[in-house]
């Protein structure tokens, strides 16, 4: 069935024939398509201190102030709640509003509900993750890999919220657009913009979870399978010796800057990604053959494969650098790493500050 455009609009009125003690209660209306429901405020003002033109109340004590600012919010959760019905349903009505905004289900609301609860995205995701877990518990998977895929579903619930003003979203519901959407938002709307890989990366896993609601046919086709989530076409050449030199040496003067500085250094030398770096304790330097030379044994996160990388002087100062540091300390660390979000940010940042080129 086709949508319906529709709108909303609210007007606030003072029902004056409750008048009691020189005071009225206060009351919003909602009409949607000509009909009309009313949502009384639960507050009371004087007639005479109302401004029928600015729909606030005219007085500035505190008591007033509060009240302008409970309309202010009303209006606002109204419009929340018939957003996020609009992307659920064909078509909105203002009883459906009024008991969206008092938490209220109708018959309806609640037949679907039960119908509709495991037909989600979200409920998808949870129905994925959690066999993961019990694959990550039987040693078949990695809990690196487990954790991306918990991520990806913060970001979709973030993305619901911001697009659609919903907790979650019908399979069904879902339309060609939504992967497009999903890109921008992650790409150019969040507060610490994603690299495009990364931002593709979250489709991909999106798409795959959708997927499954077509082979248990709930839905009939992926609406998001033609969205292309390949690497970019651009290549990245490799930095020469002289270029990483040049970013182990130069000073950014800030602490947090110059930990994610060293730890790109430390990639460059050991061959290790973000994840594996991460996890790196003291426990992983070995000694090997009979010169005792140190080494790095570690189960690469990804493949699982143990992997053997010789600590080079460069990277033996790097550990001795931070072996007191207080969050190598608490958390049996080689290398202070942040979060991969706070650690790729840190990385653009110092591009941006001093025109330091990293490959990110």
């Amino acid at each position: 069935m086709m949508k319906i455009k529709q709108n909303m609009d609210l007007l606030l009125w003072i029902r004056r024939s409750q008048t009691k003690n020189d005071v009225a209660p206060l009351y919003i209306r909602v009409t949607i398509d000509g009909i009309s429901k009313e949502i009384s405020l639960g507050v009371k003002i004087n007639p005479i201190d109302w401004d029928i033109k600015s729909k606030r109340v005219k007085k500035t004590e505190p008591s007033y102030k509060a009240i302008n600012s409970k309309i202010i919010q009303v209006q606002v959760d109204l419009d929340r709640h018939f957003n996020g019905l609009l992307s659920q349903e064909d078509r909105v009505t203002p009883d459906m509003v009024k008991n969206a905004y008092l938490g209220k289900l109708d018959a309806k609301s609640k037949i679907e509900k039960s119908e509709k609860g495991k037909n989600t995205i979200l409920f998808a995701f949870d129905e994925f993750i959690e066999r993961f877990e019990k694959m990550v518990d039987k040693g078949l998977r990695s809990y690196d890999t487990l954790k991306h895929w918990r991520t990806t579903k913060k970001k979709v619930e973030s993305f619901l919220v911001h697009k659609y003003r919903a907790k979650d979203i019908a399979l069904n519901r879902i339309d060609p657009t939504f992967g497009d959407h999903f890109y921008d938002y992650l790409t150019l709307e969040v507060k610490v913009p994603l690299a495009e890989p990364s931002a593709k990366k979250h489709i991909k896993n999106t798409k795959q979870i959708i997927k499954s609601g077509v082979k248990k046919k709930l839905i009939t086709v992926n609406p998001i399978e033609d969205f292309k989530c390949g690497g970019d076409d651009t290549q990245i050449l490799p930095l020469e010796l002289h270029q990483v030199d040049t970013i182990y040496n130069k000073d950014f003067g800030i602490d947090r800057l110059n930990e994610v500085r060293d730890s790109f250094v430390f990639q460059c030398f050991t061959g290790f990604a973000y994840q594996d770096i991460y996890g790196l304790t003291p426990e992983n330097i070995v000694r090997v053959g009979t010169a005792k030379e140190k080494w790095l044994i570690k189960d690469r996160g990804k493949t699982g494969v143990s992997e053997m990388v010789p600590v080079l002087p460069i990277v033996n100062d790097l550990i001795k650098k931070y072996r007191n540091h207080p969050r190598c300390i608490i958390n049996n660390r080689l290398m202070p790493i942040d979060s991969n979000a706070r650690y790729n940010g840190y990385l653009k940042l110092s591009c941006k500050l001093e025109r330091v080129v990293f490959p990110v």
